[in-house]
């Protein structure tokens, strides 16, 4: 007999007998049934129906699943199991009145209880089978007087929750071991809140299991926990085992922070208290001592050896060096090199790696280019592998993601054989996909930027097969992340290629990267609005006395206010600058004027579409602080700006980025704005290749090589076509 005239037999025999019990529920209705039960018949007969329709179809058939014969099981327990129940209720003289209700009552809660979870999407609709299953063996245990803790045992959490709803079971003798099972299920399924569970509910027989379990799985979270003045912290500190010990130890400390990316080597005797504790006041000694850990950590993890709260021995070194090092060195940027850099003197080739690669964010171009990066190589280590190697390769993408954004990578991929330069690229280039979490394409944007930044044809064309070799290996192993991955990035650097007949906006279906039409830049009212951020230093003075020097003549009105001044073109498309004074930064005039300038903006719905800022790389922040999601022209005109650009892109997802690698200056910055507007008040579009053409015909400045235009701006334009991937796909789902 073939499979399709099985299913068929099958459908058929579930289908009679469906109507021979739907026969004899009506002949059970038919019979002497007191008047007071045939309400709770009533209402099992509504429920049945409701259930019935939970697939969205009016019918007599509950079909939640795509398989047939799963959908015949469910119905059959919808349908015959369920009158059978009615039946015996009705029909076994065991049962008095009172018991026939109370299950009755039972049978009505189990399907309200299955219909609302299905409803709210917490259990599959094959679950009903088991649901009815669990009641019948329950309503046998209850009879006896038995706990029902063997069937929630062995059912589903959600079974068990729904068995524990019902009115007869709430009195079980095990009624309390029963909801102490399903909290267990609960941790199970959910261990990220064990603790916030076990926290209100302190006195569960598991408790301090689970205690142990979580200082293994989350040291962090326990911490927190252990931290708090309250009872359940008591009871974490009351836990005999020595990892509890040590976190419960650490929490109850005022400097508890200080020792607990050191948890790990507490734990295992490498390191004491007391050894922390005498590093513990002298900055420079305490960053070496988390150096020193995270080499040993990042040791341990090429044998595949995680040791505990890794990630925050990482934050918190990250923390340290911008604080003892990257501040001092940034804040000395007018001093003479041998003033500045005096501090990192001293340290050792792994801990000025740490500071690139951790602190890539905070440093100025300056900072590396001038101070970290040449002291690597002046003590002995002199080869770009043995660094690698000293660090067990920790951060390694992250490094060369710096060393390609700050032109040092020719550099560094030279301090080494061209064997190992090629092994090392391949290496940046694979495994794109394995990151998780909120930052899982973050390896994948930092090889799009860093293409950019590669001058050497031989190194793009080695990057370029690679990507293709891991494109074609996710293909064949059905990997559909790793699949995006490679394929967008293939489709973007092929795009870089000089003779490219590529169009991004076509290929990638994302919108426009080579050009930014006019009609884009205009808010609902056809206006286009321009926010400057200027700063009150001596340089930030001078530059906002040349725009208004720019601005002053027949195409534009200068409207003055005591805090900014707001430029509307008398002529062509009507465009509108917004532009703080460059007010007294030692008073933080400048900031306040910044703000109020922004308050005027948004109470008059002015949404700016192109955000400038005309400051040093020190008050960037300041500027990527008040970014609005309508800009979708964005100028970063400080140095390194192209650092910031995933900070830009978490709140402009879709801007277009003009930014410099390294020195960022106003001789550039200047003429680039007054092409920009000019292109814009004439009702021109944005044409990047060919502005940028212009722009490095007529400024003939070396600087100028290092501002990189939206179109090379690869790792935004990574972002932007995999989120479009995404969005597609959803939409093909449904």
């Amino acid at each position: 007999m073939n499979v399709r005239m099985r299913t068929l037999l099958t459908a058929t025999f579930f289908l009679s007998q469906i109507t021979a019990a739907v026969s004899q529920s009506a002949a059970t209705e038919k019979s002497e049934i007191p008047l007071m039960r045939q309400i709770y018949h009533q209402n099992i007969d509504k429920s049945q129906q409701e259930i019935f329709s939970l697939d969205g179809t009016k019918d007599d058939m509950f079909k939640p699943s795509a398989d047939e014969e799963i959908n015949l099981q469910i119905n059959h327990a919808a349908t015959i199991e369920i009158d059978k129940l009615q039946d015996l209720l009705e029909s076994d003289s065991t049962f008095d009145n009172n018991e026939k209700i109370k299950y009755l009552r039972s049978l009505r809660d189990l399907l309200a209880a299955f219909a609302s979870d299905f409803k709210s999407r917490r259990l599959k609709g094959a679950l009903f089978i088991d649901v009815v299953e669990a009641f019948k063996e329950s309503m046998q245990l209850q009879r006896n007087n038995e706990s029902l803790l063997p069937v929630i045992k062995k059912n589903q959490m959600e079974t068990g929750e729904i068995l524990m709803k019902c009115f007869a079971f709430k009195e079980n003798v095990g009624a309390a071991d029963c909801k102490d099972e399903l909290l267990l299920k609960y941790c199970d399924r959910h261990p990220d809140r064990i603790l916030v569970t076990l926290s209100n509910n302190q006195q569960v027989p598991f408790r301090d299991s689970l205690i142990i379990k979580t200082a293994y799985t989350q040291q962090e979270n326990l911490y927190n926990f252990a931290a708090a003045p309250n009872s359940f912290a008591s009871k974490i500190a009351g836990v005999d085992e020595p990892l509890v010990r040590i976190i419960s130890k650490m929490a109850r400390m005022k400097t508890g922070r200080q020792y607990f990316p050191f948890l790990d080597n507490l734990y295992k005797g490498k390191v004491t208290f007391e050894e922390i504790d005498a590093v513990m006041e002298d900055d420079e000694k305490y960053y070496s001592l988390l150096v020193k850990t995270e080499l040993d950590y990042a040791s341990r993890l090429v044998k595949r050896d995680t040791p505990m709260a890794m990630q925050t021995l990482t934050n918190k070194l990250a923390i340290k060096g911008k604080e003892v090092y990257i501040n001092e060195i940034n804040g000395l940027h007018e001093l003479p090199d041998n003033v500045r850099f005096k501090k990192i003197d001293k340290l050792s080739p792994q801990e000025l790696y740490y500071l690139a690669v951790l602190g890539e964010e905070e440093i100025y171009t300056s900072s590396y280019v001038r101070g970290v990066y040449p002291r690597l190589w002046k003590a002995k280590l002199k080869k770009g592998d043995s660094l690698l190697m000293s660090v067990s390769f920790d951060h390694f993408k992250k490094f060369i993601k710096v060393a390609a954004n700050y032109n040092t990578l020719d550099d560094f991929l030279g301090k080494m054989e061209q064997e190992n330069a090629e092994l090392l690229m391949k290496a940046f280039v694979n495994r794109l996909d394995k990151k998780t979490g909120v930052d899982s394409l973050e390896d994948a944007v930092d090889v799009a930027n860093s293409f950019a930044s590669i001058y050497d044809n031989k190194l793009k064309s080695l990057i370029l097969n690679q990507v293709g070799y891991n494109l074609q290996q996710a293909k064949q192993t059905h990997n559909l992340k790793a699949e995006r991955i490679y394929s967008i990035l293939n489709t973007i650097f092929l795009s870089n290629e000089p003779d490219s007949k590529i169009d991004l906006t076509a290929s990638l279906g994302i919108p426009p990267v080579y050009t930014m039409p006019n009609k884009l830049m205009k808010d609902t009212a056809g206006r286009i609005i321009i926010q400057q951020f200027f700063y009150g230093d001596k340089d930030g003075k001078n530059v906002f006395n040349a725009f208004l020097g720019h601005v002053s003549n027949g195409n534009w009105k200068i409207i003055n206010n005591p805090q900014w001044v707001e430029v509307r073109s008398l002529k062509g498309t009507p465009v509108t600058i917004f532009s703080n004074r460059a007010l007294d930064e030692e008073k933080g005039l400048d900031e306040e004027a910044q703000t109020a300038m922004r308050t005027y903006m948004s109470d008059h719905d002015l949404q700016p579409s192109m955000i400038i800022h005309r400051g040093h790389s020190y008050y960037l922040n300041t500027t990527l602080k008040y970014l609005q999601p309508s800009a979708r022209v964005i100028l970063l005109g400080s140095c390194g700006g192209y650092q910031s650009l995933s900070t830009v892109l978490n709140t402009c997802p879709s801007a277009q980025i003009i930014s410099s690698k390294q020195t960022g200056s106003g001789l550039i910055n200047g003429p680039m704005i007054d092409v920009i507007i000019e292109t814009l008040r004439s009702s021109k579009d944005l044409n990047w290749p060919v502005m940028w053409k212009g722009l490095e015909q007529r400024l003939n400045n070396p600087l100028f090589a290092d501002y990189v235009p939206p179109y090379k701006n690869l790792g935004a334009v990574f972002i932007m076509a995999y989120k479009k991937l995404e969005e597609r796909e959803a939409e093909m789902e449904n």
